[in-house]
């Protein structure tokens, strides 16, 4: 069936749904989303959003810990844009119906996480993530211009390539009419024709085996701009977080906020030892790559599978109210916060690169836009600054929304784009050939291209993941197409991305820590 929109918005986290409720002021809107309509990386943001909202702070200040953070490789244009706009758009949400923390006397109890020089992060408990979902979709629910397609997974986008005609990277005017888009429930693939696309398919976590990501985070539309030859940047730069809970055998791994390092936790090994000032004068709040690092060599080194957050000392009371999420998962395994220190092991947690975009979040294809986690703006550099992921994503969200409504009136649709073609293809007989591929893939990213590489893990990698490469593209050539399939074709060209620009960049910088770095450069 074909299907037409002015706006086709591929994925339903805050910034596929900030876009949403702007667009639809302009024309009709189509949201697809491959699971249920809430479930998205925004769901599990627990510290919350950045901005600058009081007189002690300052946008410079912001800036200047974004940059710091980034490590150099920051777009400083572009930070001060999201910062100095962000203020609004936080603004807006609160307009929408998101409900942050109050003090007693009804100022908003702005939180401070790693890496941050003043307190400035609004939150909810700590679900602040899931708390934005609810009040967006509250105003969605209530658009007659949007209509949600859940359970439906995009495949690819469509472009000239559709056409019959020959598309590279090089190629000039690659424009993108819309995208196949495959019911989930009966296996029915549509054709949905759109004027606007837009990618806000958030991240890439399973492609590691250790994620704080939900199952649905497979870096879907990086991989499916990459295919259409759209240009993607910074893919090695993925950020770990320091402290998911140690649980083995939870998948996806639970977090645990670094708020509660702002609010007084403290990392020790296992012999009850502090152990940060070793590696940062700001401890425990040293920025998330600095964190990650330190807890992965203290773990390699002592021979431990995991180190503890104290928290034993903080305000009972306090806690409980700020955090009432991560205090219930640990009192139901048996850790009471007060009494025992908390396990945990970094997770692999956001991708700090993506696809890349312009300020008004244009990508390299013409008539498709890109926000959120896969979007590539230049913001985070080399390393993403705490909280800052869902401001970059409703700032973002505006000024494609904005420039996309001017520009949608002089766009046509393409009819020339056929049906998806399924001919000569038959049932997959074992799926596990696809659940092992996935094994695979997860365990070679997780061994060798973690938080800390050289150049001999990544070279094993690469090799190791061309032979997954290879074998899943013939399946994916002769079987019927499934969600699985898919998933599993876009990791393996989310770990070959990752991999490719970790070999290409020159330098140990941020969340890309080659261990053998120092001692090239004595050579």
């Amino acid at each position: 069936m074909q299907i037409k929109t002015d706006f086709l918005i591929i994925g339903s986290g805050i910034a596929g749904l900030s876009f949403a409720l702007k667009a639809a002021k302009k024309g009709k809107v189509i949201l697809i989303t491959k699971s249920n309509e809430e479930e998205s990386n925004t769901k599990y943001a627990q510290g919350g959003i950045a901005a600058v909202w009081h007189d002690s702070d300052s946008i410079e200040k912001h800036v200047a810990d974004t940059l710091n953070a980034g490590a150099g490789l920051c777009d400083e244009k572009i930070v001060r844009l999201v910062v100095t706009e962000g203020t609004e758009r936080v603004k807006e949400l609160i307009e929408l119906g998101t409900k942050f923390d109050k003090k007693a006397n009804g100022d908003y109890d702005l939180a401070k996480e790693g890496g941050h020089t003043e307190n400035r992060i609004l939150h909810y408990k700590d679900v602040t993530g899931f708390e934005i979902e609810r009040a967006l979709l509250k105003q969605i629910h209530e658009h007659k211009n949007i209509t949600v397609y859940d359970h439906y997974y995009a495949i690819d986008i469509l472009t000239q390539h559709h056409l019959g005609e020959v598309v590279t990277s090089q190629t000039q005017g690659i424009t993108c009419y819309g995208a196949y888009i495959l019911n989930t429930k009966n296996g029915v693939i549509d054709t949905v024709l759109s004027k606007i696309t837009v990618m806000a398919t958030g991240g890439a976590g399973h492609v590691y085996a250790t994620t704080t990501n939900p199952v649905i985070a497979t870096g879907d539309g990086i991989a499916m701009v990459y295919r259409a030859k759209g240009h993607v940047k910074d893919m090695e730069f993925v950020q770990f977080h320091p402290t998911s809970l140690y649980n083995p055998g939870e998948n996806p791994s639970f977090l645990i906020t670094e708020a509660i390092r702002g609010f007084g936790g403290i990392l020790k090994t296992l012999d009850g030892k502090e152990f940060m000032q070793k590696y940062d004068a700001r401890g425990s709040l040293a920025p998330r790559d600095i964190v990650a690092r330190a807890i992965d060599n203290e773990m390699k080194t002592r021979g431990d599978d995991y180190v503890y957050l104290d928290c034993r000392h903080l305000d009972r009371k306090g806690f409980i109210e700020h955090f009432p999420n991560i205090y219930n998962k640990c009192m139901s395994l048996g850790i009471d916060p007060f009494m025992k220190m908390i396990p945990v092991i970094p997770a692999q947690h956001y991708l700090c690169g993506g696809i890349i975009v312009n300020e008004h979040a244009q990508s390299t294809i013409t008539s498709l836009y890109a926000v959120g986690e896969c979007a590539c703006t230049g913001l985070h550099g080399a390393n993403r600054l705490a909280s800052n992921s869902l401001l970059e994503a409703v700032v973002f969200a505006h000024r494609a929304a904005e420039h996309a409504a001017s520009a949608m009136n002089e766009i046509s649709f393409n009819d020339k784009i056929p049906d998806w073609n399924a001919e000569g293809t038959e049932q997959a007989e074992e799926m596990i050939l696809i659940t092992q591929s996935q094994k695979e893939v997860q365990q070679i990213m997780s061994n060798y291209v973690g938080i800390v590489r050289s150049e001999l893990r990544l070279k094993r990698a690469f090799d190791r993941l061309e032979i997954l490469y290879n074998e899943n593209e013939k399946l994916y050539d002769e079987k019927v197409i499934t969600q699985k399939l898919c998933e599993l074709r876009n990791l393996i060209c989310i770990g070959y991305l990752i991999i490719k620009h970790a070999i290409r960049r020159k330098e140990s910088v941020g969340l890309h820590y080659m261990v053998n770095y120092k001692k090239k450069e004595k050579i």
